[in-house]
């Protein structure tokens, strides 16, 4: 039996009462820049769809072309189409303010549209009696930071979704450079939001964002790195897992979240990267599997442990608000 065969070990535990009611299985990958595995739970082979664990690849060609550049892409409009955006206000208006510099409106975004993630926001919303629109899309900044490329370059827009395109040529190509893989060999699919979306093992995913974290501070990885760091709240929104570890970990930790139970960590003092897959796509499991890693490897601080601890071991609670369960970690990495 081959080692994808075979379950993947248990990362999260919840609990009822005194029992383990239900287990979260998956995989982790600690690989540093050149691609050894520093630790691992699981096989660090097995293919991950990427998606939103993409998205600084796809933006980083903004650095490497000049596009951010000619259209003054300052380190919170980098982050920002690193992110996956709430659709709160701030991000809504950057967005379109991103789209005036490019000489277009927002009519031009293909990502179709779905409810804000940032619950106030989508509330707010439903009682004016507005509709969502794709400004208010989770990947809003990516299908902005792909059309700040065509236009940089004079390719089309309409059809900037396309596996043909040009842009999304440069993104695989850059993918694959990133990570040491032929782009011929990177299997594609289709996200959420209609772009191209890639498959790769998880340890080169980790990878991926090692390189992230250990460029050089004026290497494009390094400009991107940066301004990921200095922007947690473009990189998700308030509230959001990824903002909230980065913010009680300031400057040390680049955390993306990617659909169906995929994290990344750049860790930026080790330059290290982690990948986590959680096997069967629960969300609820990211954040204990993503900060006990953090824990393991000797990187929460008192303070920012007691900062991440709801999201760490959160209370489950039934519907008269007792607390009748946990939710918590139950791995320890391998060397």
């Amino acid at each position: 039996m081959g080692m994808a065969e075979i379950s993947p070990p248990v990362l999260v535990e919840a609990t009822r009462g005194p029992e383990v009611e239900c287990r979260h299985r998956g995989q982790i990958a600690v690989v540093d820049e050149g691609g050894a595995v520093r630790h691992h739970l699981g096989d660090p082979e097995v293919p991950v769809c990427l998606r939103s664990l993409a998205k600084p690849f796809q933006a980083l060609p903004l650095i490497t072309t000049g596009a951010a550049r000619a259209f003054r892409l300052g380190p919170a409009e980098l982050a920002l189409m690193s992110g996956s955006l709430s659709g709160q206000d701030f991000q809504v208006e950057m967005v379109i303010e991103v789209l005036a510099r490019l000489g277009l409106t927002p009519a031009v975004l293909q990502c179709g549209s779905h409810p804000p993630l940032h619950r106030p926001t989508a509330k707010t919303l439903e009682q004016s009696g507005d509709k969502p629109t794709p400004l208010h899309h989770t990947c809003a900044g990516k299908h902005a930071s792909m059309l700040a490329l065509c236009v940089h370059h004079g390719w089309p827009v309409e059809n900037y979704l396309e596996m043909e395109h040009p842009v999304q040529q440069l993104i695989i190509k850059t993918l694959g450079e990133m990570v040491g893989v032929d782009p011929a060999a990177i299997p594609v699919a289709l996200d959420g939001c209609g772009a191209p979306v890639f498959y790769l093992p998880l340890g080169k995913i980790a990878q991926g964002f090692a390189r992230l974290a250990a460029a050089a501070p004026q290497s494009p990885e390094g400009e991107l790195m940066a301004a990921c760091l200095a922007h947690p709240r473009h990189i998700a929104g308030e509230g959001r897992l990824e903002a909230v570890i980065m913010e009680a970990l300031p400057g040390r930790v680049f955390a993306k979240t990617g659909a169906e139970g995929g994290f990344a960590l750049a860790l930026a003092q080790e330059g290290l990267g982690v990948a986590l897959k959680i096997e069967d796509g629960a969300s609820r499991a990211l954040g204990p599997a993503s900060i006990e890693v953090l824990k393991q490897m000797g990187l929460l601080t008192p303070e920012a442990e007691k900062a991440l601890a709801p999201w760490w071991r959160p209370g489950l609670r039934n519907h008269r608000r007792q607390e009748v369960g946990q939710i918590r970690p139950a791995f320890a990495l391998a060397g």
